[in-house]
């Protein structure tokens, strides 16, 4: 399950930070402007976070591996689709529809909920870690995959093979042989309507939540809008692809070591010290002259916070809320992240389109790591308190 899971998210994770790549190419050749890919993107992932709770909620209830089954056929659609887009609208449909659903069924959250079930809580952070830094890995092998494609057979092409790739998603689901909370009994007689209120009456989770929403606005920013940013910078594609993939390597540690230190310390005083960690290498990123070395340095430092937050953050949910609805409460979480995504990623289009420049939305970034790493310090994530509850009993 570990294995098949892995394999899931390398590819789930590792083909979709690579649309940074088709940015500027697909513009190009279709006359749009940045904001036209930037919004595309951005809501590909509002749709993916505003479904997350939903298909959760079903992995939940009837076993991860069915949800992941249909998320790859959605996601491979996508892709066919996204090659195929000559307007505005075909591409929002492509990238922001069907790819945001395929993410919602293939992504952390589905796949952490059967891992969640099937480990004890001792073993669980760093479970989670190992499958971060899978996401992580994709990240580092299909970039410079994508962008071979991309040079030696077209963007259309290369949108093509990689659609085959996500097709792969499809057998790995029945190696995921979770079935839900249905035939385990024993995790708990906490309702959904129980389990949702429990959240909603917990101030750390909303905490928890505006946490995660600078996650997500960084890491699509810099995910969708790095590599044209280095180009307007005067560097090359090859910068921006080397960058991409640095982040994807240095992260398959940060997120083995933030899943494996999670087992050992508060992961919420973790999580403060990553967000700050970001705010300081964006920083120095704009306070030195821009070259290839910095950019790589740059990449590298920032890729080892780059999921680190996302064992972590499930870690607590699990540990405050058990594992019965572990997907549905992580997606609730999660949604925080994509609505900071939604922004990341067009906001960045939609200032540069008007200023010319990505500097407000770098100064944004910094912002929001401040408040990130003050949010997650006071978080209690202690278990709630169960034990009147004649359901619990």
């Amino acid at each position: 399950m570990l294995v098949s899971g892995s394999v899931i998210l390398t590819l789930a994770l590792g083909i979709r930070h690579s649309f940074g790549l088709f940015l500027q190419p697909m513009s190009m050749d279709n006359g749009w402007g940045r904001e036209v890919f930037g919004l595309a993107v951005a809501l590909q992932n509002l749709l993916w976070g505003l479904t997350q709770p939903f298909t959760g909620m079903l992995a939940d209830r009837f076993g991860a591996g069915r949800v992941l089954f249909v998320g790859g056929l959605l996601y491979a659609l996508g892709l066919i689709c996204m090659a195929n887009s000559t307007t505005a609208l075909g591409l929002t449909l492509a990238i922001g529809v069907l790819i945001g659903l395929g993410m919602s069924c293939t992504t952390f959250n589905i796949v952490f909920g059967a891992l969640g079930r099937a480990y004890p809580a001792e073993r669980r952070s760093v479970v989670l870690g190992v499958c971060s830094a899978a996401g992580s890995f994709g990240q580092f092998a299909l970039l410079p995959l994508a962008l071979i494609l991309i040079s030696t057979l077209g963007w259309y092409w290369a949108l093509i093979v990689l659609s085959l790739f996500a097709a792969t998603m499809v057998p790995a689901s029945f190696g995921v042989a979770d079935k839900g909370y249905g035939t385990l009994p024993g995790l708990g007689g906490v309702s959904l309507k129980q389990a949702l209120g429990e959240a909603f009456r917990h101030k750390s989770f909303w905490l928890l939540g505006v946490g995660y929403f600078t996650c997500g606005f960084q890491i699509v920013f810099i995910g969708t809008h790095f590599p044209a940013f280095l180009l307007d910078q005067g560097l090359t594609v090859r910068d921006g692809t080397v960058a991409l993939a640095l982040i994807g390597l240095f992260n398959i540690f940060g997120s083995y070591l933030a899943g494996h230190l999670g087992g050992r310390f508060s992961k919420t005083h973790l999580l403060s010290g990553l967000y700050a960690a970001r705010g300081v290498v964006i920083a120095m990123l704009l306070a030195f002259p821009l070259t290839p070395m910095s950019a790589y340095l740059f990449a590298a430092a920032f890729g080892f916070t780059w999921l680190g937050t996302v064992p972590l953050t499930n870690g607590v949910v699990a540990g405050m809320f058990g594992v019965r609805h572990f997907a549905m409460l992580g997606g609730l979480v999660f949604l925080f992240h994509q609505v900071g995504s939604f922004f990341g990623g067009w906001l960045g289009g939609y200032i540069f389109d008007r200023t010319g420049s990505y500097q407000i939305v770098w100064l944004i970034a910094i912002g929001l790591s401040v408040i990130s790493t003050l949010v997650n310090l006071p978080i209690d994530e202690r278990p709630v308190g169960r034990a009147a509850r004649p359901a619990a009993a």
